[in-house]
């Protein structure tokens, strides 16, 4: 990558993950609401039209949506749907770490621990805003093989990208993310923010994410203070 004296070159690495883990809201793996009201054919289409004109990742599938277009999403391979949905249902006007807010991303972790480590931070703060730390939320792990050139953080744990603030970071992970999307490369790996000594991956393509199929669950419970308990089910 194109560097400065106030801007080094960031290392490129070729690796390969044969398994990475990604942690989805169980509400996205269950089969949708209204299926046991459909009796017949013609209300079975009729129900795909409502979910079609509603859902962000079948309009992006059909001629995307923000920063991604239909021909980057994946079709006709396990799990396509979640891998599109991560990218497809970016935050309005809330970029994360490692996408902006019109485009997101796969991001992964190596361990479990490192996956609820991130999910629970960004939860706790939610429930905070709330004013309720009360809650039980459950996940599916997805788990992902990738292979290829990334961007390699680890050696740099002070780069801003990695700044705990996400008013100060996640400016500047785009800005690392943006570069490494218009050089090609597949993503960016870097040391988790939220678990120490863990490892991430932010995939910055769909057909990055290879090989998907679901893991275990993961129950994450808040009962009036900050701290959460963890089950796996």
């Amino acid at each position: 990558m194109a560097g400065s004296e106030t801007d080094p070159i960031l290392p490129l690495v070729r690796e390969a993950f044969p398994r990475t883990i990604r942690l989805v809201a169980s509400a996205r793996l269950r089969e949708p609401v209204l299926d046991p009201l459909v009796d017949t054919a013609a209300e079975s289409e009729l129900l795909a039209e409502i979910e079609g004109a509603t859902s962000g990742r079948l309009v992006a599938e059909e001629r995307g949506l923000g920063g991604i277009s239909e021909q980057e999403l994946v079709h006709g391979v396990a799990h396509a749907k979640f891998i599109n949905a991560s990218f497809a249902y970016a935050k309005p006007r809330m970029p994360m770490r490692f996408n902006p807010a019109d485009r997101g991303a796969w991001y992964a972790g190596l361990v479990i621990e490192t996956c609820i480590a991130e999910v629970g931070y960004h939860l706790t703060r939610a429930l905070e805003d709330a004013g309720d730390f009360n809650a039980v939320v459950e996940y599916g792990e997805m788990l992902a093989s990738m292979s290829g050139v990334f961007i390699d953080l680890r050696g740099a744990p002070a780069h801003p990208a990695l700044d705990p603030d996400p008013a100060k970071g996640y400016a500047a992970g785009n800005a690392v993310a943006a570069e490494a999307r218009a050089e090609g490369h597949n993503g960016i790996i870097y040391p988790s923010v939220r678990h120490e000594g863990g490892t991430c991956i932010a995939a910055l393509w769909p057909n990055v994410v290879q090989s998907v199929v679901q893991g275990d669950m993961v129950r994450l419970t808040w009962s009036g203070s900050a701290e959460y308990e963890i089950e796996t089910l």
